[in-house]
């Protein structure tokens, strides 16, 4: 998912349809001057609908529908005919999108597995005819209710990045080499900051056909949480991982550098930090055997020492992200 093209976040203008006008018909055959009412029930506005795509990881194809108008429903006709209901629209999103309203951030609706559908506005109903209000002292009513309109409302879609597992750390700690190296995943990857300017995502394989999906972000920096950097754009893209694996080098200050990530993590969403948390110390091809048994790590979590080059630590780190996983 490593691509110049990716969207997470896009505003969009939606309308659902009006509801059809209900009919003030009466019937009018030969041989039946006095006919009654028959007026029919105007049709249903069209839905907005978002539907779940699993094949879809960006907003990019919505980069340029910038207007969606779902069709009015018809007016009811004679002889208690229903008009004909609106066209919905079905706008298919990547799994993790939200809409919200762009004038009072509500939510409306979330999207998490394929297929699902949800409305997220929805058309308006028709009106009836006037054969609904015909009573005992009022046998010829003219009355007919007009349709309700549709719903308009500027939505903006966010889309959240869903994985089992969230990579978090400094730029160039080494993320984009780990998920190169265990997945099949081909994210940038150099020797300085800033390499990763999209989430990538990876299918980790694991024993006896399984697998999990680890999704690298941005680069954290300090101020991140404040916007700094690339900021809160992509922190939001960690929120749905169970799982958090922090990446910090070898060759760095790890408990300071780790309570740094954290306090990021805390200032922008505090519950980040009630996640199951790893902790991966990387690039450990850099250093000697005897200095990796030196480390002295004062941290209360899962710890592994793992080398992406050599290979160090792999598959210890994948048993123990496989078993937080399956932890309830």
């Amino acid at each position: 998912m490593s691509n110049p093209n990716f969207i997470d976040h896009i505003k969009i203008f939606c309308k659902s349809g009006n509801g059809g006008r209900g009919s003030s018909s009466f019937r009018r055959e030969k041989f039946v001057p006095l006919g009654g009412p028959d007026g029919g029930d105007g049709g249903k506005g069209g839905d907005i609908i978002l539907k779940g795509n699993s094949q879809l990881w960006t907003l990019l194809h919505l980069r340029y529908t910038k207007h969606l108008k779902a069709e009015n429903g018809e007016g009811g006709q004679g002889n208690k005919k229903h008009g004909k209901n609106g066209k919905d629209i079905i706008i298919e999103v990547p799994l993790g999108t939200i809409a919200r309203s762009a004038e009072s951030n509500n939510t409306f609706v979330e999207i998490l597995s394929h297929n699902e559908e949800k409305i997220l506005l929805e058309g308006g109903i028709g009106g009836l005819g006037n054969v609904h209000f015909k009573t005992s002292t009022k046998q010829a009513p003219q009355y007919s209710q007009p349709g309700i309109k549709g719903i308009e409302e500027w939505i903006n879609l966010e889309l959240k990045v869903l994985a089992d597992v969230g990579l978090v750390g400094f730029p160039n700690a080494g993320k984009s080499t780990l998920l190169s190296s265990i997945s099949k995943a081909k994210p940038k990857i150099g020797d300085y900051p800033f390499t990763t300017l999209t989430p990538n995502l990876g299918v980790i394989p694991y024993k006896d056909n399984l697998s999990f999906i680890m999704a690298d972000i941005p680069g954290i920096i300090e101020g991140a949480s404040e916007g700094k950097g690339l900021g809160i754009r992509f922190l939001r893209h960690i929120e749905r991982n169970s799982i958090l694996l922090f990446i910090i080098p070898v060759d760095s200050n790890i408990n300071n550098e780790f309570k740094l990530l954290c306090r990021e993590l805390e200032n922008y969403n505090k519950e980040l930090l009630k996640k199951k948390i790893i902790i991966a110390i990387s690039k450990c091809d850099t250093v000697s055997i005897k200095e990796l048994d030196k480390l002295k790590i004062n941290l209360k979590y899962d710890i592994v020492k793992i080398s992406s080059v050599s290979g160090l630590g792999l598959d210890q780190l994948k048993d123990i992200v496989w078993k937080k996983i399956n932890l309830k």
